[in-house]
């Protein structure tokens, strides 16, 4: 299936008519098939700008994107998108939204099939026929993923789909996330804010700089899955990106009684 990512000079100026903002400022990055990539940097850096890029919902104004080597002019079918709110319709089932990507390519029927398949990989079998404001937070993100892919994609972006989860839920979800794509070997890239996540699930993390963005730094994770969050290396991990960020602070020495 492949799915490799290049991404070679990217610029992307937005203009009001009466100033111009740089959200990106020559990105270059070459994501391996499928690995697992996280996106991370300051609010407002272009983490979502560049993840739209590769969706082909913004066009870069200068540089190009590439998937397995054909430049990336449109959306396509090729590339999931999960986002940050689940974006269910709410007049449809949850069967009818994941389904819903299949009808408009016009090849529902020969693949109905993978609706119920997904319905089961993200849990959500019994509730098919329930609507989104019937099921939690929660739920309603499976729903979205199953949707993002069950169409098959090379790629999934995830533009933080996990940041209105509560903690508990979130690191279920993280978990989900990591299961489908060993189950199907996407490459998927995602924004997030949270350091103990990107490390958690990723093959390789993406420091980005303040606006306008460039790559600031690329941090191998090298830790077998499962990982656990309270290992020496993970924190190490933790603790490095956060030094680039520059949101470590200072260790201080402290006595603990309990």
């Amino acid at each position: 299936m492949s799915g490799e990512i290049n991404i070679n000079e990217v610029t992307k100026v937005f203009s009001d008519g009466e100033k111009q903002v740089v959200a990106l400022n020559g990105v270059s990055l070459i994501i391996p098939a499928g690995s697992f990539v996280s996106l991370i940097g300051p609010s407002g850096c272009g983490k979502t700008t560049l993840l739209r890029c590769i969706a082909g919902l913004e066009t870069p104004s200068a540089g190009e994107v590439y998937v397995d080597g054909v430049k990336i002019t449109k959306p396509g079918s090729d590339r999931g998108f999960a986002f940050q709110q689940a974006n269910l319709f709410p007049w449809l089932t949850i069967r009818e939204n994941i389904a819903f990507g299949l009808k408009a390519r016009h090849i529902y029927k020969e693949r109905r099939e993978d609706v119920d398949e997904f319905i089961n990989l993200v849990g959500l079998k019994g509730f098919e026929k329930s609507y989104p404001h019937q099921l939690s937070g929660g739920m309603n993100q499976r729903a979205s993923l199953a949707r993002a892919l069950v169409g098959h994609p090379k790629i999934l972006l995830l533009d933080e789909p996990l940041g209105a989860l509560d903690a508990f839920t979130r690191m279920t979800m993280q978990d989900e996330i990591l299961r489908l794509k060993n189950e199907y070997n996407t490459t998927m890239v995602m924004v997030t804010h949270d350091v103990d996540e990107a490390v958690y699930l990723s093959d390789y993390v993406v420091v980005m700089s303040p606006r306008p963005a460039k790559v600031e730094k690329i941090i191998k994770i090298e830790l077998s899955y499962p990982r656990a969050r309270g290992q020496d290396v993970f924190l190490k991990y933790r603790t490095r990106i956060l030094e680039i960020l520059d949101y470590a602070g200072k260790v201080q020495d402290v006595e603990y009684t309990i």
